[in-house]
């Protein structure tokens, strides 16, 4: 059986669809209310409020991606 390359790498920010994001912020706001604010709840709640927070970590995460493939070649 060989198994075949796929690019499944999107080239541009493709934004969560609102509800998904909100049903994660209200996740954090049910965390915060039983364990209380820490740098995660925080985290995250600043990545379900601001679009460009959220379009960063996606640039991040392709960047982390690029460089494992350009270093080992097997991508």
């Amino acid at each position: 059986m060989t198994m075949q390359k796929t690019n499944t790498q999107a080239t541009q920010f493709k934004d969560y669809p609102a509800e998904q994001i909100a049903r994660k912020l209200k996740d954090v706001e049910e965390y915060e209310a039983k364990m209380g604010k820490d740098l995660r709840s925080k985290a995250w709640r600043k990545w379900c409020e601001s679009i460009e927070y959220r379009k960063r970590e996606w640039e991040f995460r392709q960047a982390t991606v690029n460089l494992y493939k350009y270093n080992n070649k097997i991508l």
